[in-house]
């Protein structure tokens, strides 16, 4: 298992799947097991709710997709036990945050703006980047 342990958005997650996506070496980093993605059953049943959408992957792919994430030996499937409840603009991010802090992650990758507030927290101490900051950090490993 990797050393670096991640957080991934939803949409991140979404947008790195397909190989035609500008994207994609986030979850080929994670199929070569590059980092580690760290998971609730909270963020697992939103994966499932938001790629099975028939704009998006659809329920087909998307199964295949968790069977993957199931399967992966760079998976952690953490058990929060406490809430932070971090996030107030919108409060289901907060699942992310909670997984985050108890897998000791070294980073949340996020595009949405609801995570800047944690800049600003100094406990628990998180550092949230962005899709672009994660693609330049994954290209150092292949350098």
């Amino acid at each position: 298992m990797s050393d670096l342990k991640v957080t991934i958005d939803t949409n991140v997650l979404l947008v790195s799947i397909s190989d035609r996506s500008r994207y994609h070496l986030i979850y080929r980093a994670f199929l070569n097991g590059i980092y580690t993605l760290c998971v609730t059953g909270d963020i697992l049943d939103e994966y499932e709710e938001i790629f099975e959408q028939p704009h998006h992957l659809g329920p087909t792919i998307t199964q295949d997709v968790l069977e993957v994430i199931d399967n992966a030996p760079n998976v952690a499937l953490v058990t929060k036990f406490f809430r932070w409840e971090l996030i107030k603009n919108d409060p289901d991010d907060n699942k992310f945050v909670d997984c985050a802090v108890a897998c000791n992650a070294d980073f949340i990758v996020t595009n949405d703006r609801h995570f800047t507030i944690l800049k600003g927290i100094p406990f628990p101490r998180l550092q949230v980047i962005n899709i672009d900051e994660f693609i330049d950090i994954l290209k150092s490993f292949h350098q």
